[in-house]
């Protein structure tokens, strides 16, 4: 692991990859491509960054909505909205996995916040000597 960086200089940073992208909407499939995004959050948080995921607070929501699928009205109303919305309290985005609208759409959207954008763990402060979590997801 690498070094940790101080609580005052450690960042917000949001892992952004795929959820829904390359699983037809299999459940099982999303899943792992959340404990994947997930892998990403303990390294960031034990090197003194603060790591969030758009799904862990868009799940919930969404289904308090009342949502029975994927892509419906109401995971549509607030799957990717509060992404956007968490995304304006972050101080950078790490992208990581395969393909992913939702997630190249946060990449855009800190591009032009001027946020930083890292696309390997190893780039992140504190993180140079971690590895990268296996990814098991699709």
């Amino acid at each position: 692991m690498g070094g940790r960086v101080s609580v005052a200089t450690g960042q917000m940073i949001l892992v952004a990859g795929p959820y829904r992208s390359g699983t037809g909407d299999d459940l099982a499939k999303m899943a792992a491509n959340v404990r994947l995004m997930e892998g990403y959050a303990l390294p960031l948080f034990r090197a003194g960054h603060m790591p969030v995921l758009g799904e862990w607070f868009a799940l919930p929501l969404v289904s308090l909505a009342g949502s029975r699928r994927v892509g419906d009205d109401a995971f549509n109303e607030i799957f990717h909205p509060i992404a956007e919305r968490l995304l304006a309290r972050c101080d950078a985005v790490l992208r990581v996995g395969g393909a992913s609208q939702g997630a190249d759409l946060m990449v855009s959207v800190a591009e032009a916040r001027g946020l930083a954008v890292y696309r390997r763990l190893q780039d992140v402060a504190g993180c140079e000597s971690c590895p990268e979590p296996c990814e098991e997801a699709s």
